[in-house]
């Protein structure tokens, strides 16, 4: 999966689980303002992306994981150690 289908994926369920618009979700953005995660939130993230991409993330995961290119990578990083 390369990485424009992986940011393409992530987004799409972005929009529809956390009801964000589109033009806000920037690589530069932060995450956590721009999405409006609490807690329980980042259960549901966590649930989207092991039902999507067949990862498993845990808290240490999201250390440093500030806006969404870094969770773009994340998520391929997690996709090549899993292939």
């Amino acid at each position: 999966m390369n990485k424009e289908v992986i940011i393409e994926k992530i987004n799409g369920f972005l929009i529809d689980e956390f009801e964000v618009d589109g033009d806000d979700i920037q690589p530069n953005a932060n995450l956590k303002e721009t999405l409006g995660l609490d807690s329980l939130d980042y259960v549901d993230l966590v649930v989207s992306i092991e039902s999507n991409f067949g990862v498993k993330l845990v808290e240490v995961d999201f250390v440093g994981i500030d806006t969404f290119q870094t969770f773009y990578d994340l998520i391929e990083n997690k996709l090549k150690v899993k292939a």
